[in-house]
């Protein structure tokens, strides 16, 4: 059981995460009676934190507007998390917020105690972050469009197709999402009258500001998982594996296909957002195998191959 000043600040923590908490629930949380939890709530008030008595069947309770609270109230777990999101933060995707997450991070750090301090500290210390090569966004960028999705607002923007040619776009911005590696923007194409997926780093947003516009009927929830797969996945191939199909299944996501031919050989439906990163895909299988196209992952296959000969004495 958690000692009573530490109590009281996981009480108020709790009562900040959320407008209204049960009289049970409270109880719960904190792994004490709902009799302490009647008075704990008594001594936030005699501390100066308006503490509202919900009435209901069940009771509960909810922190008034007004209360002078600390500037950071974190229990042991969330202090953890938001350190190592903030490091991860500063070595992702979105450029501009390098510095800023770092310190943030040492502002943090300063105030943990010694028992956090040691387990952020192994935690950084003994993670190898592997280098990206994907396309990074400008933090700028994201917030414009995030405020156009807010708002509500059409959004024009210099847009940079996979072929290299650059069109004007304007969309009805619904929602950005965020897959780990690239950054997409799912919206309505005003011009083309219908659902459209674009990935962050190829676009420029213009001013001013577009009209607002009414919202659409949400797009079917399969939309875009759909949209953002087919970017990912813009470069197929149909790949001749020289190996079981039980044992390639277990090299490959889910998501990728894997038919058997016979006991020694099967066929891999292969994919990439670039015939370079559709090449690796299939050399990361770790065997043999044929395959007869595209053109332009056999350019990539023989770069590689180029490559890797250039490199061995």
């Amino acid at each position: 059981m958690l000692e009573t000043s530490a109590r009281l600040l996981r009480l108020l923590s709790l009562l900040q995460s959320r407008p209204d908490w049960t009289g049970p629930e409270l109880a719960e949380r904190l792994r004490v009676s709902p009799r302490t939890v009647r008075y704990d709530i008594g001594k936030l008030r005699d501390l100066g934190y308006p503490v509202h008595a919900v009435p209901g069947a069940a009771g509960g309770y909810r922190l008034g507007a007004g209360a002078a609270l600390p500037p950071l109230l974190l229990d042991d777990e969330e202090a953890v998390a938001v350190a190592v999101s903030l490091r991860t933060a500063a070595g992702g995707s979105v450029t501009g917020i390098e510095e800023t997450c770092l310190r943030a991070l040492v502002k943090l750090e300063q105030v943990l105690p010694s028992r956090l301090r040691g387990r952020v500290s192994a935690l950084h210390g003994y993670t190898t972050p592997l280098s990206g090569d994907g396309p990074t966004v400008a933090a700028d960028t994201l917030a414009t469009i995030a405020a156009a999705c807010r708002d509500r607002r059409r959004l024009r923007f210099g847009y940079r197709r996979h072929d290299g040619d650059e069109t004007v776009r304007d969309v009805e911005p619904y929602r950005l999402v965020h897959t780990g590696r690239r950054w997409y923007l799912i919206g309505w194409d005003v011009p083309r009258d219908g659902w459209r997926t674009f990935r962050v780093d190829r676009l420029e947003p213009r001013v001013p500001e577009g009209p607002r516009f009414t919202p659409r009927p949400s797009p079917p929830a399969e939309l875009v998982p759909r949209g953002v797969d087919a970017a990912l996945t813009r470069h197929r191939a149909r790949v001749t594996v020289h190996a079981p199909a039980a044992e390639i299944v277990g090299r490959v996501p889910a998501s990728v296909a894997v038919e058997p031919v016979d006991d020694a050989t099967c066929v891999v439906h292969a994919s990439g957002d670039t015939p370079r990163r559709l090449a690796l895909n299939i050399l990361m299988l770790d065997t043999a195998f044929d395959v007869e196209g595209p053109p332009e992952l056999l350019d990539a296959l023989s770069e590689i191959a180029r490559r890797c000969a250039d490199g061995v004495a």
